[in-house]
């Protein structure tokens, strides 16, 4: 049975089920009990945005809160992982996977290569990205094209509530690494989520919506700015087909490139700066597999080479928005070689 739920809290249950289910399953990071069991209630917030609340309840002790420091508790992730846990470590932020990067890069993606395929990891890195909300530049970035890079890591970013609960079970289950992206913009948004368990594959990228003039591939928030964008062409006559990756690593080349070749016309739309970005890797795979199919030069709609800005202003026009990615749609229906 389904109900309207957000992504939030089916983050939450996704976690609770399959903490639930299987006993190895721990999950630790900074804040994620929240103060419960402690005196006053209103402090167990689990985590800076109550993705993690109320499990403590549940789960006691496999619920670790740790100290702020992210080369410790994400090493202990990995280093748990590989002695028969299933840890989901919650690294607050993306944008401090500089404080332990080669825990991650190093350590949890190289295992199984390293180890001749009898090592397994499987551990869950939650993390938050995104700009949009006035957090800054230390607080606010995209750098899933940063993990999607990595060997031996798989990316995933769920854009709505039922993909987020089907995806985290399914990252939890896996025997790999896993970096599971959540946009903080996102968290509030509903959708109908099956109140059981299930999960969605990897690699398996989702049409949400359907044309033959112009095709939209893109990820993240970015997957609902680029429908709000389709929802306005359409009135113009223009339709658009709209793709949103789901992973990254693994990435479905085939829905990609058959996107592309049913339209002959692309726009790739990515929150992240532009340079070696997953824009530039999405049209490089285009045009190398897909480029007799193209009527129109693929076009790129990013945010700029520059930190994100703290200014309200400044960041709105920062952040792709429906605006630019209908105006690169119109470029590249009308382009007359």
């Amino acid at each position: 049975m389904a109900r309207t739920i957000t992504l939030l809290q089916a983050i939450n249950e996704a976690l609770d089920q399959e903490m639930a289910r299987d006993s190895s399953v721990i999950v630790m990071g900074e804040d994620v009990v929240g103060g419960s069991g402690a005196e006053g209630e209103m402090d167990a917030w689990g985590g800076p945005l109550g993705v993690t609340k109320g499990l403590y309840g549940k789960y006691g002790d496999r619920m670790l809160d740790t100290p702020i420091t992210e080369s410790a508790f994400i090493g202990a992730a990995v280093g748990a992982a590989a002695s028969g846990l299933r840890p989901v470590a919650e690294l607050m932020f993306s944008d401090f996977v500089g404080v332990c990067f080669d825990q991650i890069y190093n350590q949890a993606a190289k295992f199984r290569y390293m180890f001749g395929g009898r090592a397994e990891t499987p551990v869950v890195v939650r993390t938050m990205y995104g700009a949009g909300l006035r957090a800054a530049a230390q607080h606010s970035q995209s750098p899933y094209s940063i993990f999607t890079h990595v060997p031996g890591l798989k990316c995933v970013m769920p854009v709505t509530p039922y993909d987020a609960k089907g995806l985290l079970i399914q990252a939890i289950r896996d025997n790999d690494p896993v970096i599971f992206f959540e946009h903080k913009g996102l968290y509030e948004t509903e959708g109908e989520v099956p109140e059981q368990s299930y999960s969605i594959p990897f690699g398996e990228a989702n049409v949400v919506r359907e044309g033959n003039d112009v095709s939209i591939i893109s990820l993240g928030l970015m997957v609902h700015r680029s429908l709000e964008a389709a929802e306005t062409l359409a009135g113009e006559g223009i339709q658009c087909e709209v793709v949103d990756l789901r992973t990254t690593s693994p990435l479905d080349e085939d829905t990609v490139l058959e996107s592309a070749e049913n339209t002959g016309r692309v726009v790739v739309v990515d929150e992240a700066p532009p340079r070696c970005s997953i824009a530039t890797d999405i049209s490089a795979l285009i045009a190398q597999h897909a480029f007799d199919a193209l009527e129109a030069p693929i076009s790129l709609v990013t945010a700029p080479h520059t930190p994100v800005p703290f200014a309200g202003v400044l960041e709105d026009q920062y952040m792709p928005d429906a605006a630019r990615i209908a105006a690169a749609v119109r470029s590249v229906a009308g382009y007359a070689p």
